[in-house]
């Protein structure tokens, strides 16, 4: 995890948020680097995790983790860590390699052409994230899926990737008292109107959303984008106003340096 950020956001491994979903949006930049900062921060909490990797292979999260002190291997051995690694499964059920004794494919819905079987998917973050019959040592549940852009793509509705959301939020949020995290891919002039709603719809339900971008100038060696961190309002209190707050960064080897707009030590 990168310490610079838990203090932008205000938030401890030694006390994680429950009952947050946090939505992150990357335009025109790679923000795989908040998802993996979610990814260690909450293992490295002691919460226990089912991670819906649609874009990256285990061992490529892992390599990463490692880098910043967490073993997945361990963490999944230990049974902290459930992770569904989506580019296995989505082989497994186009060339018909799925395992029956396993019981059925989460990703079985890219054969059938429609939504109908995004329910095995959830039962499957379900199965993952619910306590166990002698109850768990691990703190809140989480729920982290890479990049949910790519149910789009791989032919869903945009209803029915809504609606399998709405039911994650429903069980992780409100019943298991634990958190989710979404990455979407955004952008004002894209043409994908799907995506486009799904990320709107995504923004209005969110409690904070970390948005990244790239600059507008283009590539800069010491600021390679820019970062803005909006904790949204209670519900109940919407006459509130969301808080913003903009920062610019650098993405190193094992970390992530933030500072505000124009202070970097490469302008001053």
């Amino acid at each position: 995890m990168f310490v610079g950020l838990n203090e932008l956001l205000g938030v401890s491994v030694e006390r994680p948020e429950e009952g947050k979903l946090t939505l992150l949006c990357a335009t025109k930049t790679d923000a795989d680097f908040l998802t993996h900062h979610f990814l260690s921060f909450y293992l490295k909490a002691g919460c226990k995790v089912c991670f819906v990797a649609l874009v990256q292979s285990f061992s490529h999260y892992s390599i990463v983790a490692q880098k910043l002190g967490i073993s997945l291997p361990a963490a999944k051995e230990r049974g902290q860590l459930v992770f569904l690694e989506g580019l296995k499964s989505s082989c497994d059920v186009l060339f018909s390699e799925e395992d029956q004794s396993a019981g059925p494919n989460p990703f079985q819905f890219i054969s059938s052409g429609d939504g109908s079987n995004l329910k095995v998917l959830y039962e499957f973050v379900w199965t993952a994230l619910s306590p166990a019959a002698g109850g768990d040592s691990w703190k809140c549940p989480v729920l982290i899926v890479d990049n949910l852009s790519v149910l789009l793509s791989l032919g869903l509705r945009l209803v029915d990737v809504l609606d399998f959301l709405h039911y994650c939020r429903g069980t992780v949020i409100s019943q298991l008292k634990g958190n989710i995290v979404v990455m979407v891919h955004s952008s004002d002039d894209s043409e994908d109107e799907e995506n486009e709603l799904l990320a709107a719809a995504l923004r209005h339900q969110s409690h904070r959303i970390l948005w990244a971008e790239g600059l507008a100038t283009g590539f800069c060696r010491d600021i390679h984008g820019q970062l803005t961190i909006t904790q949204r309002s209670l519900w109940e209190k919407r006459a509130e106003r969301d808080l913003e707050h903009i920062f610019q960064y650098k993405i190193q080897d094992k970390n992530v340096t933030f500072f505000a707009r124009g202070m970097s030590a490469a302008v001053l």
